[in-house]
């Protein structure tokens, strides 16, 4: 029987979590997450907005272009969010999760002030969380610590 060799402990004390997929696995997921994500969006947008009629051109038109725009606007924040310190990190990832709820709540035919509520009540929890998960993985100026 074989057993795994012990590995080397980090300077912190601390074992690393391992890691079971390679970078190339990593890489791939960096686009195909927000794909899903984006493809999801678009056809919750659009039944959103039909109220459960049919499907017309119109209609899968935009959910594709909410789809679309939704995706560039996750790679872009996804390319630029951890460049930035943690309290406008977390609060670019709050403010895209409150818009694009509060979106998906405007095409339901609900009123102005309540989709701008529930935006900003999801945008706030949110950036707590965030937050939380930022500040307890970076330091100040925005880089991950290495325990």
């Amino acid at each position: 029987m074989t057993y795994a060799a012990p590995q080397a402990r980090p300077r912190g004390g601390r074992p690393r979590t391992p890691d079971i997929f390679d970078e190339r696995t990593h890489r791939i997921a960096r686009v195909a997450v927000p794909l899903v994500m984006a493809v999801v969006f678009g056809y919750w947008a659009a039944a959103n907005q039909r109220y459960g009629g049919p499907i017309t051109v119109g209609n899968f038109l935009f959910g594709f272009l909410s789809g679309i725009v939704f995706f560039v606007v996750y790679l872009a924040l996804q390319a630029v969010a951890p460049k930035l310190r943690r309290e406008m990190h977390a609060a670019a990832w709050a403010a895209f999760i409150g818009s694009a709820v509060g979106f998906l709540v405007s095409q339901s035919n609900e009123s102005v002030l309540r989709c701008i509520w529930l935006g900003l009540i999801v945008a706030a929890g949110s950036f707590v969380l965030l937050f939380y998960r930022y500040y307890t993985r970076e330091d100040a100026q925005g880089r991950r610590r290495v325990t």
